[in-house]
């Protein structure tokens, strides 16, 4: 050390151990050391007030949240509304039914391990190292919503995020943001990360997908964008996937439309963001980064597909309302209430129809159907081909929106289903021409009159079981006064006019003559026939539909549905039972595990007997009757056997026929009942019938083994056949059988006829002008003629006492020429005929009538009392003398002659 420095230290050294240095060193010191201890002890008076006040904000603000045990959690994370699927029959896949959002739930390990980071290095790149909030994010979030930042980025972890879609809402507030964090803090207590991260993949949203649909949760996204299952994406597809929630419907590809968008670089664009953020935080590699950004994402998106709801608009209407209907039953059934009591109380019904809808949208059911694909897509197909529905018509409607009156054009409506006979599966239906336009199903919603299709089902086949009739019975097919509000009218009467007098119940099917039928049903009225209806289905029945003898011709109060009516004709294939026509097979939970499987609970309507006469009866309906021309518009061959009707003036035209295998039922008529008559080549039934075979043609290219069976109808036991008098449908007698009036029909051994005809036999008979009378045993031989006379009180008996016209009852066919339908006998009026008045005129003579009722003819004498001719009354008052004197006598019917009249000479030219 240098003697400078040393100089310089002693200095310094003599400063500092000065006394008054030292005192005011301590001096100094102890203020810094006070004021030091002053500013700690505020700070940290501060930080605890600041603390406390700001844990006592907290607490304020979640002071009305309850506590949530694990199980309220757990219900309120997974409670994401999942959308439910509908598919064909064989589990063909048809698409998800009407919701707002689409969501398919999926786990966890059948999610791409690319999505899976991709969501984490985008959302929350602390997942699995924070307990559900990070300070330092929540902090800076605070921070910026104080100071009104516009750079905003957010504080919410996966977890919290969860929570205010599941448990909490959208509200923008601190309360709602505390109540998130402590939330989250115990929603981390309960559950594993992975499950936290399962439920948000499957809760949160991501636009729309091809079809136009609202999507959540990242299976339905991977499907409805990429068309691909959520564990086969790729890293590009999954970056995109990814980043899609912070903008959902910004960044989707498609618009509502079902369009692709013409501008998708802001999806693009945080695609590559995702992507960067993934390769920052190390889970992808340089060269993933590169190939994922030099990829071109848009060539894998899902080609703009149509909702299922516009391809099959119907199928999946239908398939939802039956559904909500099942659940409303279980739901009902859980809550102790029956079904009886559930369908009687419309309140009771609604609540559950309700609750059951909600369910069925929210609970990722599967409804599995029974309509064929291939063979629904043929006859819709056929139906949109067809050329023959005949015109549009005018209809003056209301404008909904101006309330004014407006004149539209309605088309004819088609309603059509396929029933496989012995499940009562619905194969297929046609709803109506264009779902756009009108939307109601024609085949299983629209209530219309059922014309003579009723016939079998509420007439013949109940007559059959109650042996009132047989195949063989005759009825009478005249005029008759069957109306009991208006007895002096005649009615019914049948379509096209005439009538056809005596036939058989076949025969009278096979025709659809409307007076057989209305004859026929109330004979067995009292029996209350209706009640058959109910047993096969008909559920629109109402009080005055049990006693109206129009029932018997399908005029209802309301009507039938095409479901109800084909329905019913399968009980005729069945055997006698009814099976319920249904359209859902099953139903299943999001697990696959069964909520409902249909159970067929056969309903015995008629006897085995009964329902194979009405089969056999039906057969003649496509033999030579109304369908008489279908069985060639047809490209196979099968044992068929059905009705056609037609509505009151000609609103509704119906065709059903059955074979062995399946029931085929049609309507066609326009939606404001008017006629279906028009100009045109073929009639209106004509036009149906033939979309009745056109439709099956496409059904049979489908599945020819189904619709075209070879097996015919079995004949059960119990059955006979038997000859009967065509007259009377009794055993033919010795005069029936020399007639030639003998037929051969099927019986019911129950019921075969055990009397012997007693309806005609040979005798004599007086013929006045156009009217035939009994002739008495006194009455003469030269006014009397022979022949086969039809029993005056069987024609009472059949047609009713007032009825007159009993020779209406022959039908003109020459094997009953022979047949004479007399009156009562002529009444006698006890006198001797008066004289008769003779004049002539060249060589005729003539006289005039002899005003008596009871006179049949005169007699044309010689002078010498030489009978020259008999003159039947009626026919004439002159005869053609030849030369000569002449009298003339008038006789009646007892025989009675009268005085001569005066004498006439008639000479020679």
């Amino acid at each position: 050390m240098t003697d400078n420095k040393r100089q310089s230290f002693r200095k310094a050294r003599t400063i500092l151990t000065n006394k008054k240095t030292v005192k005011r060193a301590r001096i100094a010191y102890g203020v810094a050391w006070n004021l030091f201890l002053l500013f700690l002890t505020i700070g940290v008076a501060g930080g605890v007030f600041a603390a406390g006040a700001g844990a006592g904000y907290f607490a304020s603000l979640v002071k009305d949240e309850p506590i949530r045990s694990f199980e309220s959690m757990e219900r309120d994370i997974y409670s994401y509304t999942e959308t439910s699927d509908v598919y064909f029959a064989d589990d063909v896949y048809l698409g998800k039914l009407r919701s707002d959002l689409d969501r398919e739930i999926v786990t966890l390990t059948d999610v791409s391990e690319n999505l899976v980071n991709a969501i984490i290095a985008t959302e929350d790149q602390y997942f699995y190292e924070h307990n559900g909030v990070v300070p330092k994010a929540i902090m800076r979030a605070v921070v910026q919503e104080v100071t009104n930042s516009a750079n905003a980025s957010g504080g919410s972890t996966l977890t919290q995020q969860l929570i205010k879609n599941q448990i909490l809402t959208n509200e923008v507030s601190f309360e709602r943001k505390a109540k998130e964090i402590l939330l989250a803090l115990r929603l981390e207590r309960f559950f594993e990360k992975d499950e936290i991260l399962e439920a948000y993949l499957n809760m949160a949203t991501f636009g729309r997908n091809s079809s136009g649909r609202n999507i959540a949760g990242v299976q339905s996204a991977a499907k409805g964008i990429f068309g691909i299952d959520a564990k086969d994406l790729n890293l590009p597809q999954s970056a995109f996937i990814a980043g899609l929630p912070q903008s959902p419907f910004g960044y989707t590809p498609f618009t509502r439309d079902k369009q692709i968008k013409k501008n998708l670089q802001p999806g693009l664009n945080r695609m590559k963001v995702v992507l960067k953020r993934m390769h920052n935080g190390g889970y992808i590699t340089e060269k993933q980064y590169k190939d994922a950004l030099a990829y071109d994402i848009t060539k894998d998106f899902a080609k703009p597909s149509a909702d299922p709801l516009e391809k099959y608009p119907w199928v999946m209407v239908e398939a939802e309302k039956r559904a909500v209907d099942i659940l409303a039953k279980i739901l009902a059934e859980k809550a102790g209430i029956s079904e009886k009591e559930l369908a009687e109380k419309e309140e009771l019904y609604n609540k559950y129809y309700m609750l059951a809808e909600r369910d069925l949208k929210q609970n990722g059911y599967s409804i599995h159907t029974t309509i064929n694909k291939d063979m629904y897509d043929a006859m819709e197909e056929a139906k949109n081909k067809y050329p023959n529905f005949g015109p549009d018509k005018p209809q003056v409607k209301e404008d909904p929106d101006t309330k004014e009156e407006i004149t539209v054009m309605e088309p004819v409506e088609v309603g059509a289903i396929l029933i496989e006979n012995k499940t009562g599966k619905i194969l297929s239906f046609v709803g109506g021409r264009d779902f756009k336009k009108q939307e109601l199903n024609h085949a299983t919603r629209a209530i219309r009159q059922n014309g003579s299709t009723m016939k079998p089902l509420l007439v013949y086949a109940p007559a059959f079981e109650l042996g009132k009739a047989s195949p063989g019975t005759i009825l009478p097919d005249v005029p008759l006064h069957l109306d009991p509000h208006d007895p002096d009218r005649i009615w019914p009467k049948n379509y096209g006019g005439g009538f056809s007098g005596l036939a058989t119940a076949r025969f009278a099917m096979a025709k659809s003559y409307n007076v057989p039928a209305v004859k026929l049903y109330t004979e067995i009225l009292k029996n209350r026939p209706a009640e058959y209806l109910e047993k096969m289905g008909f559920t629109s029945l109402l009080k005055d539909d049990f006693v109206n003898p129009s029932t018997a011709l399908g005029s209802m109060a309301n009507g039938v549905t095409v479901e109800e009516n084909t329905n019913a004709f399968t009980t005729f294939a069945n055997g006698g039972k009814f099976i319920d026509a249904y359209m859902i097979e099953k139903i299943t939970d999001k697990d696959g595990k069964p909520v409902y499987e249909h159970k067929a609970k056969p309903v015995t309507v008629f006897s085995p007997q009964t329902a194979y006469l009405t089969v056999d009866i039906m057969r003649d309906v496509f033999k030579y009757g109304t369908a008489g021309s279908v069985p060639g518009k047809l490209k196979f061959k099968t044992d068929w056997a059905g009705k056609t009707g037609t509505g009151v003036e000609y609103h509704d035209s119906w065709i059903v026929g059955s074979n062995p295998n399946v029931t085929f039922g049609i309507w066609t008529g326009y939606d404001t009942p008017k006629s279906l008559q028009a100009k045109g080549n073929l009639t209106y039934s004509q036009r149906t019938n033939y979309l009745w075979a056109s439709l099956l043609n496409a059904a049979y290219d489908v599945n020819p083994s189904v619709v075209a069976p070879k097996a015919q109808f079995k004949m059960p036991g119990g059955i006979v056949k038997k000859t009967f008098c065509a007259i009377s449908g009794m055993l033919p007698s010795e005069t029936c059988q020399r007639a030639g009036l003998v037929e051969t029909d099927l019986f019911n051994v129950k019921y075969v006829p055990t009397q012997v005809d007693n309806s005609f036999g040979a005798g004599r008979y007086v013929r006045i002008g156009d009217r035939n009378y009994l002739a008495g045993d006194s009455t003469p031989g030269d006014f009397a003629k022979s022949g086969l006379l039809l029993n005056p009180d069987y024609a009472s008996s059949l047609a009713g006492t007032n009825f007159k016209d009993a020779a209406a009852l022959i039908p003109k066919l020459q094997r009953w020429s022979n047949v004479i339908v007399p009156d009562a006998k002529l009444p006698e009026n006890g006198k001797i005929p008066a004289a008769v008045s003779l004049s002539a005129s060249g060589g005729t003579l003539t006289w005039q009538a002899v005003n008596e009722s009871d006179i049949i003819g005169y007699r044309v004498y010689w002078a010498g009392g030489i009978k020259a001719a008999s003159i039947r009354a009626g026919t004439g008052l002159s005869y053609p003398a030849a030369p000569g004197n002449y009298y003339v006598t008038a006789v009646d019917i007892a025989g009675n002659e009268s005085a001569p009249s005066n004498y006439i000479t008639i000479g020679w030219e």
